[in-house]
């Protein structure tokens, strides 16, 4: 089954992706804050996190190599509001996050992006580095 975490400050925005979610049979949980949500990865594994990129209180290097500690793996897709700059957007891609555009068909972006078969449990070390981050 593939599991979504959604973390997002709009309750409305991330309650309608949660009822889109649980309406394809997709398991999901909502984050409204990074921290909420990288805790919550700590506990459970999951097969893709979707955030809103505004919710990145670092760099994107730094963010990058968070939920690569905390969910390795795990395809991170960040949505954005359209017609933000260009370079804003590569920057995330060259990190490894894919991006998406508010409002997206979640159906589509599952098609594309390549989901791990098998969730990945987080890594050793990975509880002291969202402390670190999130205190």
């Amino acid at each position: 089954m593939i599991r979504v975490l959604t973390i997002d400050g709009n309750r409305r925005r991330a309650h309608a992706l949660a009822l889109e979610c649980l309406e394809q049979g997709v398991a999901v949980r909502v984050a409204e804050t990074l921290c909420e949500g990288a805790r919550y990865l700590l506990e459970a594994p999951v097969s893709l996190v979707l955030a809103e990129a505004s919710m990145l209180r670092m760099a994107s290097a730094d963010q990058a190599r968070l939920f690569d500690t905390v969910a390795p793996g795990v395809p991170v897709l960040l949505t954005v509001d359209a017609g933000g700059p260009v370079e804003d957007l590569v920057d995330l891609e060259l990190k490894g996050f894919h991006v998406v555009s508010h409002p997206f068909v979640l159906r589509d972006v599952i098609a594309k992006i390549e989901l791990p078969a098998k969730t990945t449990p987080s890594r050793r070390g990975a509880r002291a580095r969202v402390e670190a981050v999130c205190g």
